[in-house]
């Protein structure tokens, strides 16, 4: 019973203290975050001779070195000393409150003997890099990690401790070096890979991409045989955009290793997502080239093909090129058949042949024939039929383009094809004249699912309500849908024509800046930079406050951006579509690109 009654007087009091000690550390807390460091001062010298030694020790002596105690500090440091000799914490502490002094010299000297002291052990080597890491003297601690490889005769040792060092300081010449030291021996893909990321969070110009081009350049003529430089080389060309020259190394790589193409076929497709067409079909026809025993032989062909349609079909071309890539496809459709497996290419080709060699009739019986292969999967089934009805429109035969669409608007009712087709079928009406059939179509798209579809829509019944107000817009309007029709068509110099005339004959109509944008794509399609951005410029000056004015701002950032290669300037269009028009549908991809042309996402 005794036993008991002392236990319970031993917990109770211990309680008592802990309670006691508790509400004195939220005091001393307080006071310390409010800067009240002579209330602080006096709650921490309380706490600490109570024997929380090591629990307060920080608080404490940082409080001390903001009261400028600097004779109190050094007897802190100095008792913990003599108690944790085997920690260099206190040590380091001490240089600190030589420098807090202003004395550098001392507090300097100070530190390069604990350095100079240091036994040959890794414990005792990180134990000290870390209590300068903490003490945020991060010079010392590269300097103790650097002395401790001597110490091991390990010029391999302590290779992430300091890379973490030299990306922290964003000493980016010593990263370099220290990376391309390691991948001399390790060539691992996680160490190149990690290398890659590291390089492209801290680099922040040209000139720093510059740093590692020339530690590089000096590695790879002592050991050209490495594979993990030559790759490394090609991701700081990518990130220069340098394509041909990553292109070479690539292929030169991938010859001298003896590879499947791997390396190649992925750079053509980064170089097609890039808009580099011309290195992306280099690349692919050198992986074509390896014969029909190569794995990427196919998809080479194909990719190639896909690129080649989209290079000639972005810009308008001379018939020679179009015809060369007509017969190119016909010889992928002889040599694989005309299956599933080439559907493709019966598309690409029908749409080449319609819309840019005038043979509507060509790509007619194409797709007719392509809709009677068995097994095609359905969407694939519903698109041909959409691109059926669109050459029926180029031919004439309006009508059986409105039942294609019909057809396609039923069979995939409720799923983005179906909107597709009721769309289509919606702009035949608009071309015809029919605008309030037209307009009553899209307004129940205007609610797709897909934003895409409800943008198209909604751009085309704002077209159609604002420009039918009187009977003279009315009558501009039939004109500005028979140019339409013929940009659809790909009759662009009879398209330039009805556009002009309708000021002409309809003076002071409402379509000013619509005539503008049509007017821009007509000019990119022909490669006309310098009119289409006249056009551009003068619907964000003139008609800011209209339906074209973000649609106009992200077409000149990408045209700054792509073709006539002036970050500066896309980057200025991309932050005003950003800022001026929040809720455009381009700021997503306008925020990705602005942050991309900075050097966000270089990795």
């Amino acid at each position: 019973m005794k036993k008991l009654v002392l236990a319970t007087l031993i917990l109770t009091a211990s309680i008592n203290v802990f309670a006691q000690l508790s509400a004195e550390d939220n005091l001393a807390g307080q006071y310390y975050r409010n800067g009240e460091w002579e209330k602080a001062l006096s709650v921490y010298q309380e706490l600490f001779n109570k024997g929380a030694r090591e629990q307060y020790y920080d608080e404490y002596l940082n409080t001390l070195l903001k009261l400028k105690k600097y004779d109190e500090a050094q007897k802190l440091v100095k008792s913990m000393m003599q108690d944790k000799n085997t920690t260099y914490i206190y040590k380091i502490d001490y240089g600190r409150i030589l420098q807090e002094q202003g004395e550098q010299e001392k507090a300097g000297n100070w530190y390069n003997s604990l350095i100079k002291d240091l036994p040959a052990s890794e414990y005792a080597i990180r134990d000290l890099a870390v209590a300068f890491y903490r003490a945020s003297a991060y010079d010392y601690s590269v300097k103790t990690l650097l002395n401790g490889r001597k110490l091991l005769k390990d010029e391999n040792a302590f290779t992430f401790d300091l890379l973490a060092l030299y990306r922290y300081q964003k000493n980016k010449t010593m990263l370099v070096q220290e990376y391309l030291d390691i991948l001399g021996s390790n060539k691992t893909p996680e160490l190149i890979n990690q290398a890659k990321s590291s390089f492209a969070s801290v680099f922040e110009s040209p000139d720093d991409y510059s740093i590692l081009r020339t530690h590089l350049l000096a590695k790879l003529k002592k050991e050209p045989q490495n594979p993990a430089f030559s790759d490394l080389l090609i991701w700081l060309y990518i990130q220069q955009k340098e394509y041909g020259p990553a292109l070479k190394q690539a292929i030169s790589l991938d010859k001298r290793l003896k590879e499947e193409g791997d390396r190649v076929y992925d750079l053509a497709l980064l170089f097609i997502s890039a808009k580099a067409y011309p290195f992306a079909v280099e690349g692919l026809e050198y992986l074509a080239g390896k014969g029909s025993g190569s794995q990427y032989y196919i998809p080479a062909k194909i990719q190639a093909l896909r690129v080649r349609y989209q290079m000639l079909t972005e810009d308008i071309s001379s018939s020679t090129d179009l015809n060369k890539l007509e017969n190119d496809y016909l010889i992928l459709l002889k040599e694989f058949g005309r299956n599933r497996n080439t559907v493709f290419a019966m598309q690409q080709l029908a749409n080449l042949e319609a819309f840019y060699l005038n043979k509507p009739d060509k790509a007619e019986s194409l797709l007719e024939e392509m809709l009677k292969i068995p097994g095609l999967p359905p969407s694939l089934t519903g698109q041909s039929k959409l691109d059926l009805g669109d050459i029926y429109i180029l031919t004439g035969e309006v009508w059986e383009a409105a039942l294609i669409y019909g057809q396609a608007e039923k069979e995939f009712a409720g799923e983005p094809i179906g909107q597709e087709a009721k769309y289509r079928s919606a702009r035949l009406s608009y071309y015809q004249g029919d605008f309030a059939w037209a307009k009553a179509q899209l307004d129940v798209l205007k609610s797709s699912t897909s934003q895409l579809i409800a943008n198209d829509a909604l751009n085309l019944s704002l077209l159609i309500a604002e420009n039918t107000m009187s009977k003279a817009d009315t009558n501009a309007l039939v004109k500005y849908a028979m140019a339409d029709r013929l940009i659809f068509s790909n009759q662009l110099d009879k398209a330039l024509s009805v556009l002009d005339s309708i000021d002409v004959s309809y003076p002071g109509n409402s379509l000013s800046d619509d005539i503008l944008m049509s007017k821009s794509k007509i000019f990119l399609k022909q490669n006309n930079i310098s009119r289409a951005v006249a056009s551009l410029l003068s619907i964000t000056e003139n008609y800011s406050y209209d339906i074209w004015a973000d649609d106009a701002l992200f077409m000149l950032a990408e045209i700054y951006e792509t073709k006539l290669h002036d970050t500066e300037k896309a980057k200025a269009y991309y932050q005003k579509l950003i800022t001026d028009f929040p809720g455009s549908l381009f700021v997503t991809e306008a925020r990705k690109r602005f942050r991309n042309l900075r050097g966000d996402n270089l990795g």
